[in-house]
Order: structure tokens, then sequence, then C-alpha cells
């Protein structure tokens, strides 16, 4: 049996569930609701679940720290299960990909997301899997107040759409490997017919 971290970033309460710096939160959301598990057990800083494919046993992770201390929950739940940096995937908004597409990234910088700096801060390098949920660039102003923005009417009709994209890409994953997944979706946009 394989054990996996699956963390999905985001903030905790609900003046923040619907906005765009919570597309990890969101992602783990539906992927509960669909596979029929629940992510609610309190440990790590955070809320945690579990939900098993195939020869994989994955952990659920929503860190309940506020973004930018998400590093804290992400290393107690990989110290407790005593995983290496390439058992890690992390769900997060990516303000470089337009809404609609979904992208795996193996390793890379931060980016100026203070969820994925706080995780390398405190693993002390970046050497793990992404999930990048596309929310687009603001057109003007700026980017902290964007990403803490509501994701905009005519999105949240699409949204599921896109999630259900990051699962599918997931799943194909935990079945076939990254490079396959990565081949077959990074591509992708969810959204455009």
């Amino acid at each position: 049996m394989n054990t996996l971290l699956i963390a999905g970033l985001g903030n905790p309460g609900p003046t923040y569930q619907w906005t765009r710096h919570n597309a990890g939160f969101l992602f783990l959301d539906r992927l509960a609701h669909l596979e029929n598990t629940s992510i609610t057990r309190k440990s790590f800083s955070g809320l945690a679940g579990e939900w098993s494919r195939g020869d994989n046993r994955l952990i659920l992770l929503k860190p309940q720290t506020f973004m930018n201390l998400s590093g804290r929950s992400v290393m107690q739940a990989l110290q407790f299960y005593k995983l290496p940096l390439s058992h890690l995937i992390v769900v997060h908004d990516e303000l470089d990909l337009p809404f609609g597409t979904v992208r795996f990234k193996q390793g890379g910088g931060h980016g100026g997301h203070n969820g994925l700096r706080s995780i390398m801060e405190q693993l002390g390098k970046g050497d793990f899997i992404r999930l990048r949920i596309g929310i687009g660039k603001p057109v003007h102003g700026d980017t902290s107040n964007y990403v803490l923005g509501h994701i905009p009417p005519e999105q949240m009709e699409t949204l599921s759409r896109v999630l259900d994209g990051g699962l599918d890409m997931l799943e194909m994953m935990l079945d076939e490997g990254l490079p396959k997944a990565m081949s077959m979706f990074n591509n992708r946009n969810f959204v455009e017919k």
C-alpha cells in the first residue's frame, strides 16, 4: 500500500469559502463528495480524511492555519505518516493559469503563493507535486484582493466541471503515473466546449 498526502490549500471559515484562494479546499470538498468520504477529523492543525484508490491510501488534508502558515500543518502530517516529499501533492490556486485549466507540476518555486512559500520554508525545498487550479490574473489592481475575492457567478457555474477535471487528472496520476497525466491533461481547458 502506497500512502500519499494530498494537501488542499485555503483559508478556514465561511468568509473565505468561495474565494479564489480556496481552490484547494474546494477541490478536496468535491473529491470527498464524489468519493463519499469526509474530511472532518481534527488533526495536524487541520481537517483530515482518507480515501483509497487502487493500491494507494490517500490522506486528505485541509490546513486550518490560514494560508501563510499552511506549511506547519503539512509538515505535521508528513512527519506523522513518515512520508518523503515525493509522496506529497499540494492542490492550490494558480494566478498564472486561466480559469478552466488545471495542471500538474513537479517541483519548482512558490511563485509568490503564500501557501507554497510556507510549505517550502517548512520542508526546506519545493520538491513535491503540485496540482495547480487556474484562477486567472486580475486585469488591474492588487493580486491579494483578487485571490481573496469571491469566485464570480459565471465561473461558479462551471467550477464543478473544472474540479472534476482535476479529479480525473489525479486519478490518472495514481493509476498510470504523473507523466501520463501531464501529457493527457496539461493543455486542456475544462470550461471550453
